[in-house]
């Protein structure tokens, strides 16, 4: 390999700068973060929805079992009635046989004594069977009222267990909606990126949704030669189409992440191993699609993973081929879903 000169050392020196300037360390920091806390939050409110899903058919199924308990009460409640109306009937007609033996006890005082006292022992029977009847009338009508009072705590706890499940239901609906929505436009995306980039699919290019995300990967030998960061014409073509759909679709995040294979690189000039060469080969692309684009930079983020994320884990050419790539990955940004989080 030729000794490097001065010369590349100074271009190695004016492209720092412009990369520093262009991705301050701090900013990345906190892109990388909030797509972290992004992935988090994804998982959690999955995890959530599920477990609002649960609830809801424990409400059911609790709902259920109410209304069963409340049926129950009220067939209770109407036996109970029943039987004290047919007490009552039997209490009133004690009491006029009672009134009809005192009467005739007040006719027959004058009478033999046998006789009225067997009329005394008749009305003494009747007395007790008419206070054991009215013991066990007012036994019934306590029943009755705790029966009623049951059924009306019943219905309050069923109203509550229906309210809160029209609130379980509604939350759920709006986030199932929103993830929806989010898919929707994670497939629209990914046909759109497609669309523009059919010409270069085969030819070293793959687009795929993983996690909610669109994810666009062009391997070495569409944009780079082997050991360089500079982007040739047919990458250019490829990114400035790219670089269209990107500027129509502003709510979309970026982040640019250049991947190596495990073969150590020979140090030259700024390269000096696997982590220079692909942070600086995300960081070539950023300025592409900046250059080929109206698109905000803040929406941006160039990171470099090195060797540390193969696709292929082989030792073999093929392997170590694919790993060598490029992947753009689009996110749709969540601040629908972080609002009603901090709502709820």
């Amino acid at each position: 390999m030729n000794k490097p000169s001065k010369t590349p050392v100074i271009i190695f020196f004016i492209l720092c700068a412009i990369v520093y300037s262009c991705v301050p360390a701090k900013k990345y920091e906190e892109l990388k973060l909030r797509r972290e806390q992004c992935e988090e939050d994804n998982k959690r409110l999955s995890t959530e929805n599920e477990k609002l899903h649960t609830k809801n058919t424990e409400l059911l199924s609790q709902n259920e079992i109410n209304e069963k308990k409340i049926e129950s009460l009220i067939r209770d409640t109407a036996s109970l009635g029943e039987k004290y109306r047919s007490l009552r009937r039997n209490y009133d007609q004690l009491h006029q046989t009672y009134q009809i033996l005192w009467d005739k006890n007040e006719q027959l005082l004058e009478g033999e004594r046998s006789e009225t006292q067997r009329v005394l022992k008749r009305l003494q029977e009747a007395q007790k069977d008419l206070q054991r009847r009215e013991d066990e009338l007012q036994k019934i009508a306590r029943e009755l009222e705790e029966k009623e009072r049951n059924l009306e705590a019943l219905n309050r706890k069923l109203q509550a267990s229906i309210q809160e499940m029209k609130l379980k239901d509604a939350r759920l609906t709006e986030l199932e909606s929103i993830l929806n929505r989010q898919d929707s436009m994670v497939n629209a995306l990914r046909k759109r990126v497609s669309d523009a980039l059919l010409g270069f699919e085969g030819k070293g290019l793959s687009i795929d949704i993983r996690k909610g995300k669109v994810y666009v990967s062009l391997e070495e030998r569409l944009l780079f030669e082997s050991g360089k960061y500079d982007v040739d014409p047919d990458g250019i073509r490829a990114l400035k189409e790219l670089a269209k759909v990107l500027e129509r679709n502003p709510d979309i995040n970026i982040m640019v992440e250049g991947h190596t294979d495990d073969v150590p690189l020979i140090p030259s000039g700024d390269l000096q191993d696997n982590w220079d060469l692909s942070v600086m080969r995300a960081t070539s692309i950023v300025k592409i699609l900046l250059q080929q684009g109206n698109i905000d930079p803040a929406r941006l983020t160039a990171a470099g993973r090195s060797e540390y994320m193969p696709v292929d884990p082989a030792k073999t050419p093929e392997a170590r081929r694919k790993n060598r790539r490029t992947e753009i990955i689009l996110t749709p940004k969540l601040d629908e879903l972080f609002e009603i989080i901090e709502t709820n």
